[in-house]
């Protein structure tokens, strides 16, 4: 089995993305990244093990500081190492990154561009028995108003091991979204690319197109393979793992090509993929018939994970619905651009 060997010294493969949680894949990688790279520290609040930082800290642990549960002075002191020339990884539930510790994020890392790399776990509502205080589904929203940050927001583990490798190459603050940890891989080798800012289509289609992010990735192209054998429908998913800065010309050219968009997102409708997705499209002056999956401007219910996805059509059935329900919209019938602003 082909390992993939990165600039930044990091060697892992495929199997390990089949075995790990995306958060264990983070505490791993960000471990060897630091045996090149002394200015590199972890910061935690008292989440070493849930959010799998430890792994780095039991390496070097003198270059980890644990702040206790004090999620406001996490991102304060990550701040001040930032300051000091070092380059802090911070962790902890996202739930606690982009509400209790919002402020200091926005005023303290943001507000002077430094770079402090968030890595938010739990996110969604993939840790659904924990309930509302733990489920995080305003956070795209939040991190993506804040200048000079970068959201991503990675399909499975081992996108999330290349995210971790790449924030390295951005000055300014970086906030990577990853669920709980059980997730099922989409990725089963290393042939994929990842550039930060760059969507990817992992299935093609001219009849609609679904834009996703993390846990959307695989159920959609489980939905669109479906449709396919099922319905004889064409229907193409693009992995949009950077939500800020967002890339409008995959978007544009999907607008053009199938004139059916619809965006899937373990998130609120209001504020996350979908409305970055629907801004370009107006911007754009194209039409298409336009459908947002996710939570739809409410808190999530409490369950496992697997039901709640059911119960939201985020899973692969949900999304195949979807994809019926807007492929019966119709447009105007000389399907002529010309006379479109």
């Amino acid at each position: 089995m082909a390992e993939k060997k990165s600039t930044t010294g990091t060697t892992w493969n495929c199997y390990d993305a089949n075995t790990m949680s995306a958060r264990e894949i983070y505490g791993r990688v960000l471990r060897e990244m630091a045996k090149t790279n002394d200015k590199i520290v972890g910061v935690t609040a008292d989440l070493e093990k849930s959010t799998n930082i430890g792994i780095f800290g039991k390496e070097f642990p003198d270059r980890m500081f644990n702040v206790g549960i004090a999620e406001q002075n996490l991102f304060g002191v990550a701040a001040g190492l930032a300051k000091s020339g070092l380059i802090p990884f911070a962790s902890t539930f996202a739930v606690f990154a982009c509400l209790r510790g919002g402020e200091q994020v926005r005023t303290d890392i943001c507000y002077q561009n430094l770079p402090v790399k968030i890595i938010a776990t739990h996110a969604g509502i993939s840790f659904g028995q924990a309930g509302s205080t733990h489920h995080c589904t305003e956070d795209l929203a939040i991190m993506k108003s804040f200048p000079n940050m970068t959201v991503i927001v990675p399909a499975d583990g081992a996108e999330t091991g290349r995210a971790v490798e790449a924030c390295m190459d951005i000055d300014g603050p970086v906030y990577i979204r990853v669920g709980r940890g059980f997730e099922p891989p989409f990725h089963h080798d290393q042939n994929f690319n990842f550039e930060i800012g760059k969507g990817e289509i992992v299935h093609e289609g001219s009849d609609c197109t679904i834009i996703t992010c993390g846990i959307g990735v695989l159920q959609s192209v489980i939905a669109a393979k479906e449709l396919k054998n099922v319905d004889g429908l064409s229907v193409r998913v693009i992995n949009m793992h950077t939500i800020k800065p967002i890339d409008k010309d995959i978007i544009v050219q999907a607008v053009k090509e199938t004139r059916r968009i619809i965006t899937i997102e373990e998130h609120n409708t209001i504020g996350g993929l979908g409305d970055s997705v629907a801004a370009v499209i107006a911007e754009s002056g194209k039409g298409c018939a336009f459908t947002k999956i996710g939570l739809q401007d409410e808190f999530s219910m409490v369950g496992y994970p697997e039901d709640l996805y059911s119960h939201y059509k985020l899973d692969s059935n949900g999304i195949a619905e979807t994809v019926r329900e807007i492929m019966g919209k119709e447009f105007e019938e000389d399907e002529d651009w010309e006379d479109e602003v």
